[in-house]
C-alpha cells in the first residue's frame, strides 16, 4: 500500500497549521526570507558551510512547530535520482572538476577525487537545505497570504509594466497544484492496479520504476489539462479580471518583529558568503 500513497511524501504546496511564530509573520516578511536562504544555499561552496545551513534548516523546522519526520517526508521519492546523480558525478567528473585535486580512489578508467567527493556531499545538502526551506514555507503559509504577499511584493514594479498580480496567481497556482496532482496519480495508480497494473519493486530500481509509471503520464496530463480548463472556467464564471484598478479585501499589515526574521535571514546569508570556510 505505501507503493500508492505519494501524496504523504509531497511536502510542497500542503499548510500545516501548528501556530508558530513563522505561521503569524506577515507573507512578505517569509518571502524575504526565503529569498535570503536560498542565496545562502546557493552559493555555499563547501562542506562546513553546508553543515552550518542544515543546523540554520533544522532550527528553521523548529521555528514552525513542524515535526522532523514530517518535514524529511519529501525527501524520501527524491532519495534514488540523488543517488543516481552522486553516482554520475563520481564516475564520469573524475580529473576534470579540478586536476590539481588528490586522488582519493582509483579502479580502471574509474577515478575519484577529494574536490569530486566534496562536490557530491555539497549537491546533496543543497539539494536537502533546498527541499526543507520550500517545505517550511508552504507548510506555514496559506495560498490567499502567499498571493498577497507576492502581489504586494512586486506592486513596486507596477510603473515597469510588471504584471504583478498575474505573477502572484501563477505562482500560488503553481504550488496549490503539486499536491492535487500527486492525489491524481494516486488515484490512478489504484485504479491501475485494480486491474492488473503492477507498481511494486525496489525504490533503487529507477529505470524500472519509470516504465511501470508510464502508462499514468498521459492521463495525469490530461486530467491538469482539465483543471486548468475548469479553473478558467470558474474565474470566468466569477467576472475575474487581473492588472491595474484590482482592489483587494484582506489588506497586509505587518508589525516590526515580522521583520526580525528577514533581518537575521539577511545577516546570516551575509555571514555564510564571507565566512572562511577551510573545507
Amino acid at each position: 500500500m505505501n507503493e500508492f500513497e505519494l501524496l504523504r511524501n509531497i511536502t510542497i504546496g500542503q499548510y500545516l497549521p501548528t501556530g508558530s511564530y513563522l505561521h503569524r509573520m506577515d507573507p512578505r516578511a517569509k518571502i524575504v526570507a526565503m529569498i535570503f536562504m536560498v542565496a545562502a544555499v546557493s552559493f555555499a561552496p563547501t562542506i562546513l558551510g553546508n553543515a552550518c545551513l542544515l543546523a540554520a534548516c533544522l532550527l528553521i523546522v523548529w521555528l514552525g512547530r513542524i515535526p522532523l519526520g514530517y518535514a524529511f517526508r519529501g525527501l524520501i521519492p527524491a532519495i534514488p535520482v540523488l543517488a543516481l546523480l552522486a553516482l554520475m558525478q563520481l564516475l564520469f567528473l573524475g580529473r576534470n572538476y579540478d586536476p590539481a585535486s588528490p586522488v582519493v580512489f582509483r579502479w580502471g578508467w574509474i577515478v575519484v577525487t577529494a574536490a569530486v567527493g566534496r562536490l557530491v556531499l555539497v549537491s546533496a545538502a543543497r539539494f536537502v537545505e533546498l527541499l526543507i526551506v520550500t517545505s517550511v514555507f508552504t507548510l506555514t503559509t496559506r495560498t490567499t497570504e502567499l498571493t498577497h504577499g507576492i502581489e504586494s511584493l512586486l506592486r513596486p514594479l507596477r510603473r515597469l509594466r510588471v504584471p504583478g498580480h498575474e505573477l502572484a496567481l501563477v505562482v500560488t497556482i503553481a504550488i496549490r497544484f503539486v499536491p492535487t496532482l500527486a492525489l491524481e496519480a494516486e488515484r490512478l495508480m489504484k485504479a491501475q492496479a485494480s486491474r492488473g497494473g503492477r507498481f511494486d519493486g525496489s525504490r533503487w530500481r529507477v529505470v524500472d520504476r519509470a516504465r511501470r509509471l508510464l502508462p499514468i503520464v498521459v492521463p495525469l496530463f490530461t486530467y491538469a489539462l482539465r483543471r486548468g480548463e475548469e479553473l478558467i472556467v470558474a474565474m470566468e464564471a466569477r467576472a475575474y479580471t487581473g492588472g491595474a484598478g484590482r482592489t483587494a479585501y484582506a489588506t497586509l499589515q505587518g508589525a516590526p518583529r515580522d521583520w526580525l526574521a528577514p533581518a537575521a535571514a539577511l545577516a546570516f546569508c551575509v555571514g555564510m558568503l564571507r565566512a572562511p570556510f577551510p573545507f
